[in-house]
Formats: structure tokens, sequence, C-alpha cells
């Protein structure tokens, strides 16, 4: 007979008066990998958070264990959660780019070695994980890749029996997609159980056996792989978005008063060092008003640093001769000033702001550019808050806090509030993140459409070439710091 690893029977979960799991119920027996797949909002981290034990739910969640010992579970979120140095876990936006700053996080080596003394038990883990040359970087400059191979290795070290992993993909290029993979396979090898949370389109690892597709709350059957690979298309439900209204768009005033320029960005012989490390190497790029790029490169390449120099984020490019919107940086421009004239969205954002943070007031931020509404907003400001929301179809979300979200639905939150100004720029960095396959087409279209009536000048980061808007007519590859030929 065999032997069932894990019981769940009848969870349901509501969030601010919405039932965001619906009398979910399956089991894993022996032998058997799961993976739980479902479109942008369908409630899978929702699931993950009650697996774990860090959701309130009516149900039960029983893993069991052959010897009769509590199974040790640990759950790898899209977030990588730490304390740094001075004990804190609270951790501002710009601070992996500030030298003095990111040097209060601890190095990977100082949590791995207080997990495990035997030097070549360790040394094993980092081999099999492929993370050897991290061991001295401090964890707040790691790569999403990188953290993810991170957690795996204090998973490893702690001897989890059970490892549940909520959307693992995110913010990975293709190389690390595989390699995860392969990780993966190897640790289900090892003895460690898995449970994969990811979309409908995700190539899932070779250990996963039975697939479950979680729809609006509910669960439907667990079927084998191979039955799921041929019925994918009838099982999975379609997201849309309706047409975006481009005549409603341009009728909405901008809320700042920009001033003409010809170059949005221009940098000339940049550099960037951390730790006697080159980050960015002799970077020389222009990008003119209303030309749209896209920036790519693999996980650590340089990407999200170099895009920091144009937000204003990171205080080394006053070193540089960097130009912004026909102004030298650090020829009398405040980081304020920067920011007013730019539309921003990254993987880490969302992060950021607090727990009691309304939808509405995330949108309102992105007049200020402050991670969360600390002004009190004139009655035009709020109509324009709202007309952007009711034009990008998140205005049901307004009163909703930000937190209970989907990752998917953070992201179009994240989206309006880059656009909320009508900023001359867009810097959009992964912007499709956590979405689904179906939706980040619509949502592509949406962003074209964004960009081409209404003249906008686009910086695109993505690890796809299927993401990129066809708006997008230059191209800046990124290779270990340097412009790749």
């Amino acid at each position: 007979m065999e032997h069932t690893l894990l019981q769940v029977k009848g969870l349901t979960v509501q969030l601010s008066g919405k039932t965001v799991l619906n009398d979910v119920s399956f089991e894993v027996k022996e032998g058997e990998c799961l993976a739980v797949i479902g479109s942008s909002g369908s409630g899978k981290s929702t699931l993950i958070k009650v697996l774990s034990g860090n959701y309130f739910s009516k149900g039960s969640v029983k893993f069991q264990a052959k010897n009769g010992h509590t199974p040790f579970i640990i759950s790898i979120s899209q977030q990588h959660h730490f304390r740094n140095l001075s004990n804190t876990c609270s951790f501002y936006y710009q601070q992996r780019f500030n030298s003095i700053d990111s040097e209060d996080a601890v190095m990977v080596n100082d949590i791995l070695k207080k997990l495990c003394s035997d030097e070549d038990v360790l040394k094993e883990t980092l081999e099999l994980l492929g993370i050897t040359h991290i061991c001295y970087t401090r964890l707040i400059q790691l790569s999403n890749g990188e953290h993810k191979r991170f957690q795996l290795a204090e998973a490893i070290l702690k001897k989890a029996d059970w490892l549940l992993l909520d959307s693992p993909y995110i913010g990975l290029d293709i190389k690390a997609r595989k390699l995860l993979n392969a990780i993966i396979d190897k640790l289900v090898v090892k003895g460690i159980h898995v449970l994969l949370i990811t979309d409908p389109y995700t190539e899932m690892p070779s250990a996963i056996t039975h697939v479950a597709v979680l729809e609006d709350g509910k669960l439907k059957d667990k079927i084998c792989r191979k039955e799921f690979a041929n019925k994918r298309g009838l099982l999975v439900k379609k997201n849309t978005f309706s047409c975006f209204n481009i005549k409603a768009a341009e009728e909405i005033t901008p809320a700042y008063d920009y001033k003409e320029f010809s170059v949005a960005v221009e940098m000339i012989n940049t550099s960037i060092s951390y730790n006697n490390k080159k980050i960015l190497d002799n970077i020389n790029w222009k990008v003119s008003k209303g030309e749209c790029w896209s920036v790519s490169g693999h996980n650590g390449s340089g990407k999200s640093t170099l895009l920091s120099l144009i937000t204003g984020d990171n205080p080394q490019a006053f070193a540089n001769e960097i130009y912004l919107f026909d102004r030298k940086k650090g020829s009398g421009e405040s980081i304020w000033d920067i920011k007013q004239k730019i539309g921003y969205v990254s993987p880490e954002l969302h992060h950021y702001f607090e727990a009691g943070c309304s939808c509405f007031d995330v949108v309102a931020s992105g007049l200020f550019d402050t991670i969360g509404l600390f002004k009190q907003l004139s009655k035009g400001q709020t109509e324009l808050v709202k007309k952007w929301m009711l034009l990008l179809q998140i205005n049901m979300f307004e009163k909703r806090l930000f937190k209970q979200l989907s990752n998917g639905e953070q992201r179009l939150v994240l989206l309006v509030r880059a656009l909320v100004k009508n900023p001359p720029l867009l810097i959009l960095d992964e912007p499709c993140q956590g979405l689904d396959a179906q939706v980040t087409g619509k949502f592509i279209a949406l962003i074209n459409d964004i960009c081409v009536a209404l003249k906008k000048t686009l910086v695109y980061v993505s690890h796809y070439e299927s993401e990129i808007p066809q708006c997008v007519t230059y191209t800046l590859k990124l290779d270990h710091g340097r412009i790749a030929a």
C-alpha cells in the first residue's frame, strides 16, 4: 500500500472578504512529485503560505513520514527575507547600490557556516548548487538566480524533508531556469520531497510526476504529467484584458509640466565597481527621445546596476559622465528632479511597500516617487489616480491591500504607478514577472499601445525575446558588465 506523504482536506481561505482558496483537497503519495499550476490570481501563493503554516485557513494539512518523526518543511518564497549585521530586516530600495550600507548585509559564507561546520559537506552542497563562486558575496547583492540557489543550500544544510517552492523561476533567465530544474531533480533523487507552484507554461523539472490546476481558488483533479501535457490547452483558463482605450489615455493631462529634451540617457565610458569587482565596464550608450530600447543579459550581467544609474538610485553615477534629459548628472539637479520624469517598474519594488498599503496608495505614490504614500492628495491628484486605475482596469483593487493581491495583479498595479505621472521615460525591468503566458501577451500589447500612442521613450528589460513589445527597435545586450558585440 502506497504511503501518503501529504494530505490536504477542505482548505478555505478568505482575505479582505474575498474567498481566495475554496475547499481545496489533494494528496501526495510516496513516489509522487506534485506541481500546482494556475494563472495569475488563481491562489497559488496563498496555497503555499497555508501549507507552510503562514496563513490561517479552514480545513487540514498533514505532512507524514514513514519513520514517525515530524517532517521538517521549508518554504522558499519569491522574496528572500534575511537580517543584516545590525540585526534588522528592514532594507531600503537603494541599499544594495550604496557600498557603505550594503556592507551591513551578511555574506553567503557567514550564514552557511553557521548551519554546517563540516567543510566537506559545505563544499559538496555549494558544488551541487553551482554557487561556490558567491561564497564571499553579500546577500543583498546576489542576483535572483543566486538567491534561489542560496535558499536551496540553506534548506539542504538544515536537512529539510520537504521543499515548498513558490514560483521559483520568476526573474531567472533561460539558462538559470534549466539549471534550477536540474538542481531540483538532484534534490528529489537525494530524498527531499518537493511541491512546486508555478505558471502553466514554464518547463517543469523531470522529477514532477503529477500536476494539479488551481483556478479561481478551486483545485481540479490531480493528473499524471503526460495526461496534463496532452490536455494543457483545455485545463488552463485563459486570461484577457480588454482593449486599451488610447483616446482616453491621450486626454489625461500629465501630472507635471515636463520640459523638452533631445537625449533621455547618455553614458560615456561608464564603469561601476563594488569591492574591487567590476559590475559595469566602460559602457557607452545613448537613448534619444522617443526611442524604445530593450536591455538584455544573463542574471548578474549588470542590468539592474545600469538602470540604477538612470533612476538616481546609485551614488556612483556622480563619478561617471552621465547625461539625463540633456543635463549632466551632478550639475545641480536633485534625485527627485530625475525621478519625476521617469516611470519605473522593477522586480523587487513591490517587496518594499508596507503591509497596510492599499492599491490606491501604491498607485498614488508614483506621483511622488516614494515607496508608500506620505502626502495628502489634492482633488485633482485623486481624480488622476482614479482615471489611470480605471483606464488599466484595476479600479476594483482600489481599496484592497496591495500585499494581498497575487504577484501578477501586483505587477499591474505597479505598471499603473509607473504611468500615473504620464512621464516622458518608462523604465520597465522584467514587468511580466509573475504573469502567466496569456496575460503576458496582453500586457505586452498594452505597453506597446501606451508607448506608441503617448510617444514614450522606453527602456525595457526582459530575458525573453517573446516578451519584448513591437515598438522596441533598439537593443543593448550586456555580458559580464560589458556591451556584447
